[in-house]
């Protein structure tokens, strides 16, 4: 089994875009959508939340609740003015489409 690396700006990109994409996704959607493992990647997607770039909310489901994400302005800025053009200037590898798969 071969496990591709991505870097964790590559990451937070791909949560943004797919964020921006959808407007709002709920947990297992957004780590699905973005390649993503719940218990290794939940931290990212935590310190993305601390930091303002995505906004975390709860929406009632009968007797549960779900957890959803959506980008923040804080967050659309961010991507506008930091990671398109980081990744202009530090493309990821070489057959490597923008969803970070071969």
């Amino acid at each position: 089994m071969v496990h591709e690396y991505r870097d964790r700006i590559y990451i937070r990109k791909d949560v943004i875009l797919k964020l921006s994409e959808y407007g709002e996704l709920n947990q297992s959607k957004l780590m699905s959508y973005c390649g993503l493992n719940n218990v290794k990647h939940k931290p990212i997607i935590d310190e993305m939340v601390e930091k303002e770039l995505i906004t975390r909310f709860e929406e009632p489901w009968g007797d549960k609740k779900i957890i959803k994400y959506k980008v923040s302005e804080k967050g659309r800025a961010i991507f506008q003015e930091i990671l398109e053009p980081y990744e202009v200037l530090f493309p990821r590898g070489e057959g490597e489409n923008h969803d970070g798969n071969k």
